[in-house]
């Protein structure tokens, strides 16, 4: 028997005592946006340091200005194998529970539940977000040292407690600390599956860039039959500027916009094809019915792997109860853009900038603030770490795991690229009715055994 034939038997005969583990975690109460969760958070960041160091890492609590960064290193004499040197990384903070009326059970009394369709469930705050994901590796990486003493390759961990809030020390700590943290590959267990039965590898996260932009004309709200028709009005300004940013088509107007986007190669969009994810499967359960990017794209394309221009909010003159007839002094609205490839954050800013201030008419003026800028990231899709992740998910799972990128943004892996110089491979197992952030969240008993599985596979992929 293979020394991974026995460590996955030892997962497998270990899954109470690695659930024991897991709810040990969850009681404790690591809200990073609170203050008075405080010293929960410090326990919590003890927790995993004493889980680390039971996996023979050298192991430390490093001070940040908000909650500590859990850092464990395998010692200089652990005499590991050729492999490459990953970084592992998760968080151990979680969101605030409110409303908690809305909660069954207290949200940190971890349970065992079933749902309807007979699947056993973990309940309780970070079982998915990211408490049950974090351990799964952790116990994978357990059952190897259990079974053959070490760790199939070098392994540094770092758990951070601020990812609920910002990770704003975080990306300063991973600066400050780049010789030390700068491994081969990195790893991230915080993504999700395709479908319960589907694994899933993303391969690309989308940048952000968010702007807010104020147009002021008037020096007061002014009264619109006295002044109407004569004066300024921002809002139909701001109404003309923002509706132009789209052509007919769904396609962003910036000047450059597209810069730095490539189209996804043949084999993969084929792929991307075959998964067949129609608007009424995608939109239904939301209520709408017909895409509204751009036209010659499928939806998966729209929303994992191209460009987007959104308008997250518009505000100006009277909006309270009743009838209030003025033309408001200002206007203000937030734009959101997610950014794919090659495409400069800044580049990107300039061009709405410029964009909005060539369309200010006399007696007008903008106002800009920006709220954050994160490049995209993209793994190759030769990378060797791919292939073999691809394959340890195939043979855990009976299927080919589908590899798409995801929409959303997770700034620090943008940062171990640029930083770090590391590509990273990002594996979940979080399902869409997972609750993340809401009452009841939980997380597949499947998705944490299998987890678990896929990690002890993919670990040893990687050391061959």
């Amino acid at each position: 028997m293979s020394s991974l034939e026995t460590v996955l038997e030892r997962i497998d005969s270990d899954l109470d005592k690695s659930l024991e583990r897991l709810f040990a975690f969850l009681r404790i109460p690591s809200i990073s946006t609170d203050p008075a969760y405080k010293d929960h958070c410090r326990a919590a960041a003890e927790y995993v340091a004493e889980n680390l160091s039971a996996l023979g890492l050298e192991t430390s609590l490093r001070p940040t200005a908000g909650h500590p960064v859990v850092l464990g290193k395998p010692p200089a004499d652990a005499g590991l194998g050729k492999g490459p040197k990953v970084l592992f990384y998760g968080h151990y903070d979680v969101q605030p529970v409110d409303p908690l009326e809305l909660w069954q059970t207290p949200p940190f009394e971890p349970r065992i539940a079933a749902l309807p369709d007979g699947r056993k469930i973990i309940v309780a705050r970070g079982a998915c977000d990211d408490k049950g994901q974090a351990m799964s590796f952790l116990e994978a990486c357990r059952a190897f040292k259990t079974v053959t003493g070490t760790l199939p390759l070098p392994v540094t961990v770092m758990i951070e407690g601020e990812e609920e809030c910002g990770s704003q020390h975080l990306f300063g700590f991973v600066k400050d600390n780049a010789a030390e943290l700068r491994q081969d590959l990195a790893l991230v267990c915080d993504t999700s599956m395709w479908d319960p039965q589907t694994p899933m590898i993303t391969t690309s996260l989308r940048g952000l860039l968010y702007e807010e932009v104020r147009l002021t004309c008037a020096d007061r709200d002014l009264h619109s039959g006295l002044f109407g028709g004569a004066a300024q009005n921002p809002i139909r300004v701001l109404a003309k500027i923002l509706a132009g940013l789209h052509d007919d088509n769904g396609r962003v107007t910036l000047p450059g916009f597209y810069d730095g986007v490539k189209d996804l190669p043949a084999d993969v969009k084929s792929e991307l094809a075959a998964i067949n994810l129609t608007a009424e499967e995608f939109l239904g359960p939301v209520g709408l019915r017909v895409p509204a990017g751009e036209k010659d794209r499928m939806v998966i394309e729209q929303i994992a792997t191209r460009p987007t221009a959104e308008i997250n909010g518009i505000v100006g003159g009277y909006t309270g109860e009743g009838a209030k007839t003025v033309i408001p002094a200002q206007a203000m609205a937030k734009v959101s853009f997610r950014l794919v490839g090659a495409q400069d954050p800044q580049k990107v800013r300039d061009a709405f900038r410029a964009f909005v201030r060539a369309r200010l008419p006399e007696d007008c003026r903008a106002e800009f603030s920006n709220f954050g800028m994160a490049p995209a990231f993209e793994l190759s899709f030769d990378s060797p770490a791919l292939s073999r992740t691809r394959a340890a998910l195939t043979a855990e799972w009976g299927k080919k795991p589908v590899t798409v990128g995801e929409g959303g943004s997770i700034p620090i892996v943008a940062d171990f690229k640029r930083l770090l110089g590391m590509d990273t491979i990002m594996v979940g197992f979080a399902n869409d009715d997972d609750r993340v952030h809401s009452p009841n969240e939980k997380f597949d008993l499947t998705s944490f055994h299998k987890g678990m599985r896929s990690w002890a596979r993919i670990l040893a992929a990687l050391a061959e």
